[in-house]
């Protein structure tokens, strides 16, 4: 599929079974180069976020490996970035304290475990956070409080608090699924510009097959468990705003459903 060079993440061997003896992945293989946009769809109980949080080494494989750029991942990853469903956001907080949450927390371990100056920290976190909140149409709720705000805009502050520590592969785990359709449209364009613009690597659970086939060149469809041999469908016209537009998006929709219902 691709050089080892340019691989972003690699599922080797893989085996993830809970406490309770359930097995989700059973010696499950799996490669995402660097840049690609992917999707993982499967009905609720199938995997998909318990993949995610390996990836984010929230949790660690039973057995097998999980690696980023090469690095077998046992703890969080600095330069991963991990948006989820329900904003993750401090109440008590402006817009701008909450996007500015993720570089707080890492400037006072250090990027490398070294704690960096304060005069130059809060120099780089108001110029980054400022700049995120300005791209993400923010910059005018900065002093407002998560309860002040809509919920398409909470997920704007929850995606530029992520951005904002220069993530190279960014994991979502349904962060749109609240939100009514516009918004939810208007959030999935802008994700797709933004990974376009900074050349991201992303990888998005969801349950709706009309949101992977948009969002993912790729699209990996779990099923019953565990899950040994996943079905990837790819489209190399897809995760672009245009696709949502065309003819091979319904097409694709189309396939994604029978696919999904056959795994299922």
């Amino acid at each position: 599929m691709s050089t080892a060079a340019s691989l972003m993440v690699e599922a080797d061997n893989l085996t993830f079974t809970y406490l309770d003896s359930q097995t989700v992945f059973q010696e499950f293989n799996w490669q995402v180069a660097e840049g690609q946009a992917w999707s993982i769809l499967g009905p609720s109980g199938c995997g998909k976020s318990t993949l995610l949080y390996l990836l984010a080494g929230l949790r660690q494989p039973t057995s097998g490996q999980v690696r980023v750029r090469g690095e077998p991942i046992g703890r969080p990853r600095p330069r991963t970035g991990l948006i989820l469903q329900d904003f993750g956001l401090l109440p008590w907080a402006t817009v701008f304290q909450n996007a500015s949450l993720g570089l707080r927390i890492r400037g006072f371990y250090g990027p490398d475990g070294t704690h960096a100056p304060r005069d130059e920290e809060d120099l780089q976190i108001q110029q980054r956070v400022s700049f995120w909140l300005d791209r993400l149409g923010l910059a005018g709720q900065a002093g407002s409080y998560p309860s002040q705000v809509s919920g398409g805009q909470r997920q704007r502050v929850a995606i530029a608090r992520t951005l904002a520590l220069s993530p190279d592969l960014l994991l979502m785990d349904e962060p749109l699924a609240a939100l009514d359709a516009p918004t939810r449209e208007g959030l999935q364009d802008l994700i797709l510009d933004l990974r376009r613009e900074h050349g991201l690597t992303t990888i998005l659970v969801t349950h709706s097959i009309e949101e992977a086939a948009l969002m993912g060149q790729h699209v990996m469809v779990l099923g019953d468990l565990p899950n040994r041999d996943p079905v990837v469908l790819s489209e190399p016209a897809a995760a672009s705003a245009a696709f949502r537009g065309s003819h091979g998006y319904t097409d694709r929709v189309k396939q994604l459903r029978l696919t999904l219902e056959a795994a299922g």
